[in-house]
């Protein structure tokens, strides 16, 4: 039997919840929405596939783009080159 009531309220939960850190050391890493996401502690490494997983949640991949716990999408952003990189005089 299917009851609308149920099924709302279960949505609701699940959409509603948040993802707890896995980082249970101190100084306890930076949050998946900070900054500083990058500078958490790798807790499952993969390079045989392209990915690490730090303690935040975040997943990092090999190109430098990251897939946040709550599903949102950080595009690829590596750094120049020293040969794109121009000094000012």
């Amino acid at each position: 039997m299917f009851h609308a009531d149920r099924a709302t309220a279960r949505t609701t939960d699940h959409t509603q919840r948040k993802t707890p850190s896995m980082c249970q050391h101190r100084p306890q890493c930076p949050s998946a929405d900070g900054p500083d996401r990058e500078a958490a502690l790798t807790v499952a490494h993969h390079p045989e596939q392209g990915w690490s997983l730090l303690c935040n949640g975040v997943l990092l991949f090999e190109d430098t783009g990251e897939l946040l716990p709550d599903g949102q999408i950080i595009a690829p952003h590596r750094p120049l080159g020293t040969a794109q990189v121009t000094t000012a005089a």
